[in-house]
């Protein structure tokens, strides 16, 4: 029973061979079609080794048995070792192609396309070392099989049917290869035309991307995206060409997976679509470059990467943060690097001074505590401006140029205990005062160098409630 399972296996596997090679074909081929014989033959071969258990264990005896069990041992350890020195030979063939190759591209002092061409020259060749290999092991691996099944009379049937099987399989393979060939050989010009058309697209693009060609229409900033279209469009374009000449275009199961496709990407990229829409257009826009400081709705953080879908920032606490690109394009952005290098960033803070602090005294304090500030440019100098004047104390800003904008926190926070140290030093307070005038008793306001002479103020006359004497 077992043998027969055994058979039906081999069949089940032949069927699946045949199926795959051409479904239709077999359905519709007459009795007398190769595959149907085979087929019969190969269960005739079960059920006869099924039949005659007891001729066949009585033609091979136990030390026969044990001998071809031997030799199966002995073949598959064979086997694997060639195996082995296969893969060997094949890292081998590989090193040497990879070595020679490169000294041809060193020979010739191969740049850009030359490089590339020796480059894809090289991979044919890897690559068809590698199928060589496969297909040595295949064969050997068939040949094994039927030399296994052809030690022991029960399966001898099964090894001859199996190899014929195999036999009419790969014929059958090889005639369908033949003759999809015409149209095969199209779709593959067509891909391969793609491929290399790309290939020097993106050798295009990336030489305008650093700088290296200079062209009016493209800006470096926006050679990656447009690099990034093009390559969409032309795969698409691919594929429209080439989908009626695959195997299968034209059946239903191939229309049916293709359709539900469509609707699930259609169902579920209507937000990725956006972000994709809104990333062509900031790539174009150019708002911001990767490595500025910026500041997108409440974020403040230096660009790290942008792309189709999404923009990352790292923040000041070291925390990335990915934005999608059509949140971006519908708030206001910051870049604080944009003018930095060329006409600097202005830093600004303020202070609020009371009014008996002089205030020319306090701007020169200001200044100098801007100048104090590593990072703070000299010129243009440094300047204050008076923002506010409240009901007892004066708002004063501090504005000073830097052209280091991813550091702007670190500054402000030196600027801030510069102003302390010059302040304290010049003995002025820093704090908002507030005042309840009762102006009979009380000095005025006015910093003492401008005050006018005059009479020291009238005090308050106090008595006591016991006090019986006469009021004035």
């Amino acid at each position: 029973m077992r043998r027969l399972l055994l058979a039906s296996l081999w069949v089940f596997l032949f069927v699946a061979l045949r199926a795959a090679a051409g479904a239709d074909a077999w359905t519709t081929a007459p009795a007398s079609h190769p595959a149907r014989l085979a087929a019969a033959e190969l269960l005739a071969a079960a059920v006869a080794a099924q039949q005659t258990p007891q001729a066949a264990a009585r033609t091979l005896g136990l030390q026969g048995i044990l001998l071809n069990i031997g030799k199966l041992l002995l073949a598959w350890a064979f086997f694997a070792a060639v195996l082995w020195l296969v893969k060997r030979l094949l890292d081998a063939a590989a090193a040497f192609i990879q070595r020679w190759f490169a000294g041809l591209a060193e020979k010739k002092s191969a740049r850009g396309l030359v490089a590339l061409m020796i480059e894809r020259v090289m991979m044919l060749a890897l690559l068809l070392a590698r199928i060589g290999a496969g297909v040595l092991i295949l064969v050997w691996l068939s040949v094994l099989v039927t030399y296994s099944f052809s030690l022991f009379p029960a399966t001898e049937g099964i090894s001859v049917s199996l190899l014929a099987a195999l036999w009419t399989a790969l014929k059958d393979a090889v005639e369908g290869f033949v003759r999809y060939l015409p149209r095969g050989l199209f779709v593959v010009v067509v891909c391969g035309m793609a491929y290399y058309g790309l290939q020097i697209a993106r050798i295009f693009f990336r030489a305008v991307e650093r700088g290296d060609l200079h062209l009016r229409q493209f800006h470096p900033e926006t050679a990656g995206i447009t690099y990034q279209l093009v390559r969409v469009a032309v795969i698409v374009l691919v594929l429209i060409i080439v989908f009626p000449y695959l195997p299968g275009s034209h059946t239903e199961a191939f229309r049916g997976v293709s359709i539900f496709l469509g609707v699930v990407i259609s169902l579920g990229s209507s937000s990725a679509v956006s972000n994709m829409m809104a990333g062509v257009v900031l790539a174009y826009m150019r708002p911001f470059r990767v490595g500025d400081r910026v500041k997108i709705a409440d974020t403040v953080g230096d660009v790290v990467a942008r792309g189709l879908l999404m923009t990352r920032l790292r923040t000041i606490k070291n925390v990335e943060v990915t934005i999608p690109n059509a949140a971006i394009l519908g708030a206001q952005i910051l870049d604080y690097s944009t003018l930095a290098q060329s006409q600097g960033l202005i830093l600004h803070t303020s202070v609020t001074i009371g009014y008996d602090a002089p205030w020319r005294r306090v701007h020169e304090l200001l200044v100098q505590a801007a100048l104090a500030t590593p990072g703070i440019l000299r010129e243009p100098p440094p300047f204050v401006l008076q923002t506010s004047l409240n009901d007892s104390h004066v708002s004063y800003e501090i504005n000073a140029y830097t052209d280091r904008p991813n550091d702007m926190v670190q500054i402000y926070s030196d600027l801030h205990a510069n102003i302390q140290d010059q302040f304290n030093a010049a003995g002025v307070e820093i704090l908002s005062p507030a005042w309840h005038a009762l102006r009979d008793g009380n000095e005025t306001a006015i910093p003492e160098p401008d005050r006018p002479v005059q009479t020291p103020p009238r005090a308050f006359r106090v008595r006591r409630l016991d006090d019986a004497g006469p009021r004035p």
